[in-house]
């Protein structure tokens, strides 16, 4: 009896025992649960949903670029492109070779693949080729589906619609190298460098690397969004959410103040030869042609250009790569000589006063010459600008001296440096005592200035720069400051302080010039008449040279032509503003080599302003027409 009873008192103890632990324990999970419903519900519903959704970063459109009249010049076009995905690919090597059989593919470009491929998580999308032509497109997508782990889509990529004419304006726009993101990460805060090193690792972005693209990359670049994914545990994308209100913020449209139409007649009426013309609105100091020829096409370096074509580009003698009407720097020539016209004018030279010109002009030991071979007799300041008397200007020069010379030269905006709101752009060199001792440790000796009358010696100058000075002599003196945004990010700096030109001094440059071009005498008179049957323009020839002409052959005969070496013939130059009797426009051009002025150059500047005066190049353009919006209805906010 008493062995049935301690069983049962064993037996109850060890079921409350066992009760009491089981209590505990349910009350335990029981405030778990709790605590992870009501007090930590949220932040793992966030852990969760960050498991399964990844904010994907989405790319910006990149804003467009248009000339005055709003035709495109820089926007995107979707064009065809191949990819892999690693995981899917049976063999990656393999695979790029079976590609490599139906559409052109390199092996170095092969191998750039692999290795970047190898980078990314095995189910990630890797470019293989972008840019194919309409039958590689339709090829590959036709194949893609037989060859596991390749895709064929097309994407937005960045275009320049007129090619080559605007490449130096414009530049281009490539993938963000190393170099470029530590620029374009320089003074941010932390977070929104790590946003842009995402941002550039994305296969569809690119950044400007030069011209208007690189100077205005925040300006176009636009802001990025993100796409939401559903991923599973590994990261694997199932599916897309919708993301609008997470959507980039395009980029900003850009409007020019250049005439695409005026642009491409100026290329073309330079045909094989280099140079540069630069066209301005003489009212608003507007540049409506900025032509460097010849030029590369921005569209081979959006996706990257191969070695080979890039080579060819930088061993051509002709200098594609470079703006020749930005950077570019020559020796002016005559064209300088209302310059020094002008210096002589505020000295108090007399204009009515004769030199004799005999051809030559002796000062110590050493004989200038003029390039007229008979010389020109005596001629005042009228007869020995339309003449393009040397004589007269060896004289002048040397009695005006060469600090008010480069005084002068400064009001003209020689010397600038005119920021375009571009990259590049150049001053030139105002040469003066001051400036040898520091550029060449010694002192201006007096037979110097000679040369500087002529527009020679240490004196170079840009296409713009002379574009600027004619324009500064049409507009009788007044302030220019010369532009190329006209709805846009414009430089925000104010125009030198430099004091006007006398009225009256620039009224007999006008004269001077007109004399070139439609009096006897002038060098330039066949050119005087546009052809459209009334106005004519004035202007100033100029032939700078290059290598230094021996005595023994000035006795022989200078050589020319086929004679000489093309890098040793003279630049041949030309500045001019039209119509002559109301001045809308202004111009300057190089012909590279081109030896004559009057011959080579005056003949491309009268056809490209009677195309400017044909066209009415500067009519409103289309931001002072309408509001100002970009084309697809963005705020444009550019200075007027």
């Amino acid at each position: 009896m008493s062995t049935e009873l301690d069983f049962e008192s064993r037996l109850n103890r060890r079921t409350i025992l066992t009760g009491a632990a089981g209590g505990v324990m349910f009350s335990g999970l029981v405030a778990r649960l709790v605590q992870l419903q009501l007090f930590e519900g949220e932040r793992y519903k966030e852990i969760a949903n960050e498991n399964g959704v990844k904010l994907d970063l989405a790319p910006p459109v990149r804003g467009a670029i248009f000339d005055r009249f709003g035709v495109r010049l820089a926007s995107h076009r979707q064009a065809g492109r191949i990819s892999i995905i690693r995981e899917q690919a049976r063999d990656m090597e393999a695979t790029l070779a079976e590609i490599g059989r139906h559409i052109d593919l390199p092996m170095d470009e092969r191998q750039r693949v692999m290795q970047q491929a190898r980078t990314q998580a095995a189910f990630q999308s890797t470019i293989v080729k972008s840019e194919l032509t309409y039958e590689e497109f339709a090829r590959m997508t036709l194949l893609a589906a037989d060859i596991p782990g390749v895709h064929a889509d097309m994407a937005a990529t960045r275009s320049y619609p007129r090619g080559r004419d605007f490449a130096h304006v414009l530049g281009y726009v490539a993938k963000a190298s190393s170099d470029d993101l530590a620029r374009l990460t320089e003074n941010v805060s932390p977070e929104e460098a790590a946003l842009l090193s995402r941002l550039f690792k994305h296969p569809d972005m690119r950044t400007g690397r030069s011209g208007i693209e690189r100077a205005a990359e925040s300006w176009l670049r636009g802001q990025p969004g993100f796409r939401r994914l559903e991923t599973n545990a590994a990261g694997r994308v199932i599916r897309e959410l919708e993301s609008d209100d997470l959507a980039p913020t395009p980029g900003r449209d850009i409007g020019l103040t250049v005439d695409a139409e005026l642009q491409r007649a100026a290329i073309e009426r330079f045909g094989d030869e280099s140079g540069a013309a630069v066209v301005l609105d003489i009212e608003t100091g507007a540049i409506l042609a900025f032509v460097s020829t010849p030029a590369f096409d921005p569209n081979d370096f959006v996706n990257g250009i191969s070695y080979a074509d890039y080579n060819a580009l930088r061993d051509n003698d002709r200098s594609p790569l470079y703006h020749k009407a930005y950077d570019g720097t020559y020796p002016p020539g005559s064209t300088f000589k209302m310059v020094v016209a002008t210096a002589a004018l505020e000295a108090g030279i007399d204009p009515n006063e004769r030199v004799y010109c005999n051809r030559y002009y002796r000062f110590g030991n050493r004989t200038w010459h003029c390039w007229k071979p008979g010389g020109h007799g005596a001629v005042d300041m009228h007869w020995a600008i339309k003449g393009s008397c040397d004589v007269y200007f060896y004289d002048i020069a040397r009695r005006v001296g060469v600090e008010h010379i480069a005084d002068v030269s400064r009001r003209f905006g020689f010397g600038q440096v005119w920021d375009l709101g571009m990259t590049g752009g150049r001053g030139g060199t105002v040469p003066d005592d001051a400036w040898k001792r520091k550029a060449l440790g010694e002192p201006w000796y007096e037979g110097e200035t000679l040369n500087y009358g002529i527009g020679q010696g240490y004196l170079s100058t840009t296409p713009l720069q002379l574009a600027l000075m004619s324009a500064r002599i049409a507009a009788k003196g007044r302030l220019i400051e010369p532009f190329i945004i006209g709805e846009g990010p414009r430089p925000d700096k104010p125009i030198p302080d430099a004091a006007p030109l006398d009225p009256d001094h620039m009224q007999r440059m006008m004269d001077g010039m007109y004399g070139v071009t439609s009096e006897a005498g002038g060098t330039a008179w066949r050119s005087g008449d546009l052809g459209l049957g009334g106005p004519r323009l004035a202007g100033k020839t100029g032939t700078a040279q290059v290598r230094r002409i021996s005595e023994a052959e000035r006795r022989s005969g200078v050589l020319k032509g086929d004679e000489i070496d093309r890098r040793l013939r003279d630049h041949a130059l030309f500045v001019a503003y039209a119509p002559a009797d109301d001045p809308k426009y202004a111009i300057s051009v190089v012909v590279e080599h081109g030896e004559g002025g009057s011959s080579t150059a005056a003949p491309v500047a009268r056809d490209i302003l009677a195309t400017a005066i044909r066209r009415d190049s500067r009519a409103p353009a289309r931001w002072q027409q309408t509001a100002s919006t970009g084309a697809s209805g963005r705020s444009g906010g550019g200075n007027p």
